[in-house]
């Protein structure tokens, strides 16, 4: 798996192959003790470990309405198409923060998703009870669906949202640090499968981990609002004059 998403990353970002991707990642790890470069992978990894924390719990809350059987394979169809659409973005996302514009509105979308997780923060207990599978869950504030296919067919929907996010997120904090931003989505799409619902219970026991989270976020919306507003060459100011 590791293999694979080293491999479609490092075709998508252009390095010429893995080769190039590894270069590129030890180009900005050999200096990772520059403050841009510390700063943009510490940044990667609070958002990596909210993002991914925060998934899992909007999966088993969806979920928590129905019989443990059906409940179990909504959270393993989840999981999943977390892990998939995460390598898709991440095979893109790159190529469209090159467009015009698109680094402000990615800045833009991520002022919604800093809003959505503050007001999720501060409004605790919800409509779902939570999935035993997923710890945290039940203090969402998500209304379980009442069908397998009306709880599918939520987590995919939230999926799409929260693996573009994690993404964007991602790509904003690390725009300049091409090997700490390609050692960020293979880190998402790890967290995803292997340590979403760990991550999960430390983020309910321990709300700051997430108030960090949020408070990176909020950095980096910024940063690629005013980035994708005064870079030359994709800026949105750039249409205006």
């Amino acid at each position: 798996m590791f293999e694979f998403l080293v491999a479609v990353t490092g075709a998508a970002e252009g390095f010429g192959g893995p080769a190039g991707m590894w270069a590129a990642i030890v180009k900005d790890f050999s200096n990772i003790t520059d403050p841009g470069a510390f700063t943009a992978f510490l940044q990667v990894l609070a958002i990596d470990l909210v993002l991914a924390g925060d998934n899992a719990i909007v999966v088993g809350a969806l979920a928590a309405g129905l019989p443990a059987e059906q409940r179990k394979k909504v959270i393993l169809i989840g999981i999943i198409a977390a892990l998939v659409l995460r390598i898709a973005f991440a095979l893109v996302v790159t190529q469209l923060m090159a467009i015009v514009g698109l680094i402000f509105i990615g800045g833009l979308l991520l002022v919604w998703v800093a809003w959505k997780m503050w007001r999720d923060l501060r409004e605790h207990g919800g409509a779902s009870p939570g999935s035993p599978e997923i710890a945290g869950d039940e203090d969402s504030g998500l209304k379980p669906a009442k069908s397998f296919a009306g709880a599918a067919w939520a987590v995919a929907v939230a999926d799409v949202s929260m693996s573009l996010d994690n993404v964007l997120a991602v790509a904003g904090a690390a725009r300049e640090h091409p090997g700490i931003l390609i050692v960020g989505l293979v880190f998402a799409v790890a967290l995803m499968g292997v340590a979403a619902n760990i991550i999960a219970q430390y983020i309910e026991r321990y709300k700051w981990i997430a108030y960090i989270g949020l408070a990176v976020i909020v950095y980096v919306a910024v940063k690629m609002i005013h980035d994708g507003w005064v870079d030359p060459r994709v800026g949105v100011g750039t249409l205006f004059g």
